[in-house]
C-alpha cells in the first residue's frame, strides 16, 4: 500500500476544517436572525441565550479558520445553506436541536478524518467543540420541550424578560450553559 502524502493529508484535513466553518458561519447567521426575532417578539431572555450561543459560533468559526492558516490553507467565508426566517418561536428550538444534532454528527466525521490523517491537533479541536455543540443541542431541546408542555405558560413567563448580554463576550458555553 503506498504511503500517502503529508501534504495530500493536510488537504484532506483543512478541506473538513473548511466545511465545519461554513456551518459555523451558517449557525451565526441563523442564531443571529433568531436573535433579532425573538427580541422582537418580546422574548428578551430567549433572545440573550440565543446571541450567546451565536458567540460561541463564532469562536468556533475562527478556531476552525486559524487551524486552516496553521495549516498553510485560507480559511471559507462563505456560510453552509439558506437562512430561515420568520420563524414562530415554536419552530425555532426543535430546528435549532436538529442543527445542533446534525453538527455534531457531522463534526465526529471530521474527527476521524483528523484521526485518518495524522492531525491530533484538528481533532481536538473537533472534540472540543463537539462538546459545546452538545450543551446548545441540550438548551435547545430543553427549551423545546418547555414550550410543548406548558405552551403558552412558558412563553408568558418569558415574555418581557430583559435581551441584554452587556458587553462580555464569554459566549453560552464557556458562560456555563445558561445556568
Amino acid at each position: 500500500m503506498a504511503k500517502v502524502s503529508k501534504e495530500t493529508r493536510r488537504k484532506k484535513v483543512i478541506e473538513v476544517l473548511n466545511k465545519a466553518r461554513a456551518m459555523e458561519l451558517q449557525a451565526i447567521y441563523q442564531y443571529m436572525n433568531q436573535h433579532y426575532n425573538l427580541d422582537d417578539m418580546d422574548y428578551g431572555e430567549l433572545a440573550a441565550k440565543m446571541k450567546l450561543i451565536a458567540i460561541d459560533e463564532m469562536r468556533h468559526a475562527e478556531m476552525f479558520a486559524e487551524r486552516v492558516k496553521e495549516l498553510g490553507g485560507e480559511p471559507v467565508t462563505g456560510h453552509d445553506g439558506k437562512i430561515a426566517k420568520g420563524q414562530k418561536v415554536e419552530g425555532m428550538f426543535p430546528f435549532d436541536a436538529k442543527l445542533e444534532d446534525d453538527t455534531i454528527d457531522d463534526y465526529n466525521q471530521f474527527a476521524l478524518v483528523c484521526r485518518e490523517n495524522g492531525d491530533s491537533i484538528s481533532m481536538k479541536i473537533f472534540e472540543d467543540i463537539i462538546d459545546e455543540e452538545q450543551i446548545h443541542y441540550n438548551y435547545f431541546d430543553n427549551v423545546d420541550a418547555h414550550i410543548k408542555k406548558l405552551g403558552d405558560t412558558f412563553l408568558a413567563k418569558i415574555a418581557g424578560t430583559p435581551s441584554s448580554t452587556g458587553l462580555g463576550n464569554s459566549g453560552f458555553a464557556v458562560s456555563g450553559g445558561g445556568e
